[in-house]
């Protein structure tokens, strides 16, 4: 019998914030985050310079010791914050003995390694000299290095699931937490995603004219679902969510922010970078099916809305495939931009948190629908005030792979 599976703590670092007041403030002014970022001026050939940076965030010194991050990148600094504001919102900072018993894992995940880190091997190809590089380099850009960092600084002896899989990787890492608890391989894991800033991510889209050029107008996009969309803006944070066993939070008895009733992965099998609406459809039932509810139940769904043609396209027609057009919708990440990595982890907490607030936020910049986008309520203007007990939060990545999860209101 599979077992229950609850949130117990949330936090994040992101361009909004790192306090849920805070971000909340910042949705309800109808503003986002997105910069001119003057450092990227001088790229040749770099047609954007936007992006969302993460709002300064503190590593107390006394638990971020030179010792103690000398094998971490950004990435790695910003996960290790937000799961330790996580595990403090749950109430678990200082319970070492249940933290080191091998009931506590990790899933969490990036798109890649420290940038930062990976450009010094590449200088050591280009010199032909290692000079530069130390031991923790590798550690520093390897795949995994968040939940491996993580699991270190906490002393965790559960699973690691590293889940490298680009705009998925928050989504799944949740995902993967809660098919992990329920089917008793753990009592509590600390799930989600982080991504730094770097031109090279900005670059990757740029090179697919998949970034916005709104360079002179950064508070104007991205513009998701928009006839007028021009394409993505990078965004930069780390989510995390400390998923927990049911009846071990209540025996401890733990503030239980959300149930976690339903996850659905798969991929579309068809082509890395073109997004296929049908199996997105599939996802999204599958999550459903998971956690038997039909598509009415749903109040609310928070998409993926990256602003970008295909994407917007694609995601609006397998939405409404679903639902029909009258489920509530918006998208996070005119906010933000896209945090690749840490995107399904903070649109999770965020998409919670709003529920619990019964009020969503609207998509900023979505002016006029464009018409090959499916009819979908979408929530525009000052958001709206709605009162749930299902929520629902969507992510596709490259590769064709497709996340949904459901949470349910609890007391």
């Amino acid at each position: 019998m599979k077992r229950r599976v609850v949130v117990t703590g949330m936090a994040g670092i992101s361009p909004l914030g790192c306090d849920w007041r805070d971000i909340l403030r910042a949705l309800k002014t109808c503003r986002n985050a997105v910069r001119v970022m003057r450092e990227w001026e001088d790229i040749t050939g770099l047609r954007t310079c936007l992006g969302a940076p993460a709002a300064p965030f503190d590593l107390p010194l006394e638990r971020y010791t030179r010792k103690a991050m000398r094998s971490m990148g950004r990435i790695a600094q910003m996960a290790c914050r937000a799961a330790e504001l996580a595990l403090e919102d749950a109430g678990l900072l200082e319970e070492t003995a249940f933290l080191r018993s091998g009931r506590v894992g990790v899933s969490y995940g990036s798109s890649a390694g420290s940038l930062a880190s990976i450009a010094d091997f590449g200088r050591m190809i280009d010199s032909r000299a290692v000079s530069g590089l130390n031991a923790n380099s590798y550690v520093r850009m390897m795949p995994h290095t968040a939940p491996a960092n993580i699991a270190v600084f906490f002393g965790l002896r559960g699973r690691i699931h590293t889940t490298s899989s680009a705009c998925t990787s928050g989504s799944q890492g949740i995902g993967y937490a809660y098919e992990t608890i329920a089917h008793g391989h753990a009592d509590a894991m600390i799930a989600g995603g982080a991504e730094e800033l770097d031109a090279a991510d900005a670059a990757v889209f740029d090179t697919l004219f998949a970034t916005s050029t709104r360079n002179a107008a950064p508070q104007s996009t991205p513009r998701p679902y928009d006839r007028d969309r021009d394409g993505l803006v990078i965004g930069e944070g780390a989510g995390a969510l400390i998923l927990e066993e049911y009846e071990h939070a209540r025996a401890r008895g733990a503030n239980l922010l959300a149930e976690v009733i339903g996850f659905g992965t798969n991929c579309d099998g068809a082509h890395i970078t073109q997004p296929c609406a049908e199996t997105m459809a599939v996802a999204l039932r599958l999550a459903l099916a998971d956690a038997s509810l039909p598509p009415q139940a749903i109040a609310y769904v928070n998409g993926h809305g990256t602003a970008t043609e295909v994407g917007d396209i694609a995601e609006s027609q397998a939405t409404h495939a679903v639902f029909g057009g009258k489920t509530p919708f918006s998208s996070l990440k005119s906010y933000i931009g896209h945090t690749l990595g840490a995107a399904g982890a903070l649109e999770a907490w965020w998409t919670i948190a709003m529920m619990r607030e019964n009020w969503f936020a609207p998509t900023l910049n979505l002016d006029h629908l464009d018409p090959r986008c499916a009819e979908l309520d979408y929530l525009v203007g000052g958001g709206r005030a709605l009162e749930c007990e299902y929520v629902m939060t969507n992510n596709f990545a490259f590769g064709g792979i497709n996340t949904s999860l459901i949470f349910r209101r609890t007391p």
